[in-house]
């Protein structure tokens, strides 16, 4: 039965996003019953593109990588796939009607990350849409439940959102971005290196999307507002410890929020969110 395959494949899309992120997984439990599965689903395919391009070092990345993206379209055009990550992406994909650009667009980012690379300004922006802005947008075609409407409207919120998000994860990266991997995403850095003045633009650039991005939060429907509230803080906590280090500690190390911490977090925003002080 196929029913039974696919609750295998929601299975595993959740497995998928709590082996690699405890921070994502207590967020997703904050979000209505109905949301936790398709969540699952976009992150497991996320996650799997991610895994591809940043950790499978002794393989051949840029075929593994081809070999998916052809997956991933046929298993949205025959709505299965026996690679059960991508099995519950597609469902996602088709029952909520999640436009195909984003998919592309996300998946020419892990293309750039094939390649050690310094970025300018407009690889930057591009490799930002792609791996952050745009995933924003798969959550968000879940989330709206096919009101295009309501869709339009929060779309640069979430987009500046994902974008918040995901500098500050390459900040908290920036060490093993760097060394390991060959990597230096922020533009900035190309002529001033990473110091105090550059580590300050960076970190009110963030902010200006944070603000933004908060705005959109307020708008969600409320179903769906308190699981991305609970990211926002966790993120906004993240960005804060950042803020207090000085640069060359972001460079020689990488920047936690412990489990106690995450936990004191939630509560303090379940917290506010019963008492609508979100």
């Amino acid at each position: 039965m196929k029913l039974l395959f696919d609750n295998v494949s929601r299975m595993s899309s959740k497995l998928v996003t709590k082996t690699y992120s405890t921070s994502f997984s207590m967020g997703i439990k904050f979000l209505a019953n109905r949301f936790h599965d398709p969540i699952y689903g976009v992150y497991g395919f996320v996650r799997l593109a991610d895994e591809i391009v940043d950790s499978f070092h002794n393989f051949d990345k840029k075929q593994l990588l081809s070999d998916f993206k052809i997956d991933t379209y046929k298993a949205i055009e025959q709505k299965i796939s026996l690679n059960p990550i991508l099995n519950s992406f597609q469902d996602v994909v088709n029952k909520y009607n999640i436009d195909h650009w984003t998919i592309e667009t996300f998946l020419k980012s892990m293309e750039m990350d094939l390649e050690k690379s310094q970025y300018d300004q407009l690889k930057y922006e591009e490799y930002i849409l792609g791996s952050a802005e745009v995933v924003g947008l798969m959550c968000l075609s879940v989330f709206t439940e096919g009101n295009k409407t309501v869709y339009e409207e929060l779309k640069p919120y979430a987009m500046k959102l994902g974008s918040a998000f995901q500098k500050i994860n390459f900040l908290r990266d920036f060490k093993a971005d760097s060394e390991a991997l060959g990597r230096v995403y922020f533009p900035q850095l190309r002529s001033n290196g990473f110091n105090t003045e550059t580590k300050e633009e960076i970190e009110d650039d963030i902010l200006n999307d944070f603000k933004m991005g908060y705005e959109g939060i307020k708008k969600l429907p409320k179903d769906a507002r308190f699981g991305v509230y609970v990211a926002y803080i966790y993120y906004s906590q993240l960005l804060s410890k950042i803020m207090d280090l000085p640069a060359e500690s972001i460079m020689e190390n990488r920047v936690r929020i412990s489990d106690k911490k995450k936990y004191a977090l939630f509560f303090g925003s379940y917290f506010r969110h019963s008492f609508n002080l979100l």
